[in-house]
């Protein structure tokens, strides 16, 4: 079980993972040693699984960001894989998510324009036979963050 020393280093690592070790420690109220214990101990049991960087989609010139609902007629195992693997290899799509209800899965693409995510779609209709495929662009970003709600802990 985790204390509320562990939640709130939790919750700064996720505001910041290039956060000094020691400005953790003060916040937290521990010495070096025993936060960096702590730290070690979080990435052991998985709760912390990588350290990366945001980078701004914008100054990457991804500036359009697709919402694709996908329906299949094939609920199989080996199509599963296959559609795994499709969109693993296409670096624009960032989410895959297998949903309940009418929609099959949903995917997240960015792209720098309309015409880059037909090519995205081409990509990918041409690699599995799909049902159907919807995409709805997203228009505003009104909450966009990374980091997860700790208190359920």
């Amino acid at each position: 079980m985790l204390d509320s020393k562990d939640k709130l280093i939790l919750d700064l690592l996720q505001r910041d993972a290039s956060m000094p070790l020691n400005d953790i420690a003060e916040r937290v109220g521990l010495s070096s040693t025993p936060c960096w214990r702590r730290i070690q101990k979080l990435e052991q049991q998985g709760f912390i699984q990588a350290r990366v960087a945001l980078l701004d989609r914008a100054k990457l010139n991804l500036g359009v960001t697709v919402f694709v609902s996908v329906r299949t007629a094939q609920h199989n195992q080996q199509w599963l894989a296959q559609f795994k693997q499709a969109i693993a290899d296409i670096s624009e799509i960032i989410e895959a998510h297998r949903m309940s209800g009418s929609i099959d899965y949903l995917l997240q693409v960015v792209v720098p324009s309309i015409d880059d995510y037909d090519r995205v779609y081409q990509e990918l209709i041409e690699k599995l036979p799909f049902n159907d495929i919807s995409s709805a662009f997203s228009m505003e970003v009104m909450k966009s963050t990374t980091s997860l709600p700790t208190h359920y802990l």
